[in-house]
């Protein structure tokens, strides 16, 4: 009886040091002089972005220029598939997104761009934020290209 007792104790012990954390409403940037710009081109409008420096945005840079069409998901973001899953190294749990934000979904190797605000999600990794009050704009995009370029300086 003392030994299923002792098993127990140490797996209630275990489950607890080895459970998956919540999810973190803090980002997974910081914003410094390496963060770098972006421009998002679609029809005869420009907009500018911050992307944050860390090794998932670095790993979207890497991809740019890109000339995708956005796709409409549950009237709360704008998404698209890159052609191969970007890193997740040391990423957070999760992340919340609000309005503006540029996310990595990296459960389906998906790049978010929230024109809502949502709930705290796991597996989402902040990228950047769109400047200023494009994401307005961005949120009318339809069957058109969309293209992402860093801006030089």
């Amino acid at each position: 009886m003392k030994t299923i007792l002792v098993l127990f104790l140490l797996g209630c012990l275990g489950f607890w040091f080895f459970r998956t954390k919540p999810v973190e409403k803090t980002s997974f940037h910081h914003i410094n002089i390496q963060d770098m710009k972006l421009k998002i081109t679609f029809s005869d409008t420009e907009l500018s972005a911050t992307i944050y420096d860390n090794p998932t945005a670095r790993d979207f840079v890497s991809l740019l220029p890109l000339t995708i069409e956005l796709e409409d998901y549950a009237n709360t973001e704008k998404i698209f598939y890159p052609e191969r899953k970007l890193t997740s190294e040391g990423a957070p749990n999760g992340y919340q997104p609000s309005k503006g934000d540029i996310t990595y979904y990296a459960p389906w190797g998906d790049v978010a761009i929230f024109y809502k605000d949502f709930g705290p999600a796991g597996g989402l990794i902040s990228l950047g934020t769109i400047d200023g009050n494009g994401i307005d704009l961005l949120k009318k995009v339809g069957k058109e290209q969309v293209t992402f370029e860093l801006i030089s300086d």
